[in-house]
């Protein structure tokens, strides 16, 4: 800690600023504690998942009479009006797989509306086609993808429009089109339910105003579309959400400093090349993760899943606090 504050004091004394050691001190001990934070929530999140047994992994087949309501559950409030209907019958994953929409209509299920019979024919659909409960939210994909849930995170924070290329040209139909749907959705009347369900689940080539939109936030604004999406996500994933979201307004401060930085020196032109060079280190490290990813312990796969969703924005914070007090410097 001490070392660390003597390091803050230094750079301090560079800017021309006097850094009172206690600072730089405390700045050490946030970071220890930040780390162990993070060892902790891991090792939570590592037993929780194997306590778990999510559905995403169990055949449907095996589901018991709680998991096919906790199933129902999940496709929307509204599905909590006949969550104790299916636990009063015992429906099992087995029998939930003989269910049609005639025998949701009539007792002992009776549900009337037929929106709602609609949607759980739609899903079960779903899960019938893949065999299992497919990932609806950000710990479920995690748990089927865990690999890929923290590439994402660390591409779309170091590299969001060389990663959203990547989407494009090698992941367009599972993970590009939703993505691109949610950010920049059709302008439609309104429709009913089943209308909205089957668009997302068979979902149309993009639209050129939703193209439009698209890049013109892509070029200027990627880490925009990036909360955006994390906006559409609030009502399932409250408080991470909001760090995403967080973490994307900062890292646009981020980026505007860095392009200012450039415009100042006049080194714009040296854009092209810093790219190239960008690129060249997206790259290698990515070959190189890909080659040792293998032997990653699961445990670091998981600290370094969530250091990434909740702890860089506060390292963010601290980097534009020191990009405002560079900048009040330099005018100074």
């Amino acid at each position: 800690f001490q070392k660390y504050g003597s390091d803050q004091a230094s750079t301090a004394a560079n800017v021309g600023r006097t850094d009172p050691r206690g600072r730089g001190f405390f700045s050490g001990v946030l970071t220890a504690l930040t780390c162990v934070a993070v060892v902790l929530l891991g090792y939570h999140w590592s037993s929780r998942e194997l306590e778990d047994d999510l559905l995403v992994h169990k055949p449907v087949v095996r589901w018991g009479a709680e998991e096919v309501v906790h199933w129902l559950g999940q496709l929307g409030p509204w599905a909590a009006l006949y969550q104790e209907r299916f636990l009063l019958e015992r429906v099992n994953g087995r029998l939930l797989l003989t269910l049609t929409e005639e025998d949701f209509a009539k007792p002992p299920y009776s549900i009337a509306n037929g929106s709602h019979r609609k949607a759980i024919m739609v899903e079960l659909e779903r899960v019938k086609a893949l065999g299992i409960k497919p990932p609806q939210n950000l710990w479920e994909y995690k748990a089927v993808h865990p690999s890929k849930s923290v590439f994402l995170l660390y591409a779309l924070k170091s590299s969001p429009r060389l990663t959203m290329l990547y989407l494009y040209l090698f992941d367009y139909t599972d993970l590009f089109l939703p993505f691109i749907h949610t950010i920049c959705p059709e302008q439609e009347e309104k429709k009913e339910l089943e209308d909205v369900l089957a668009k997302w689940l068979d979902l149309k080539e993009p639209a050129w105003r939703q193209w439009r939109e698209f890049l013109v936030k892509y070029v200027f604004l990627p880490y925009q579309l990036i909360a955006e999406f994390a906006w559409d996500w609030l009502e399932v994933h409250y408080w991470t959400s909001r760090f995403i979201i967080v973490n994307a307004m900062l890292l646009s401060v981020l980026e505007l400093f860095s392009f200012w930085r450039l415009w100042s020196r006049r080194e714009l032109k040296t854009i092209p090349h810093r790219m190239w060079n960008h690129f060249w280190k997206v790259s290698t490290q990515g070959l190189l993760v890909a080659i040792f990813w293998p032997f990653v312990p699961q445990f670091l796969c998981n600290c370094l899943f969530y250091w990434a969703l909740y702890f860089n924005p506060i390292i963010n914070i601290d980097l534009v606090v020191k990009e405002v007090r560079r900048l009040d410097t330099q005018v100074l």
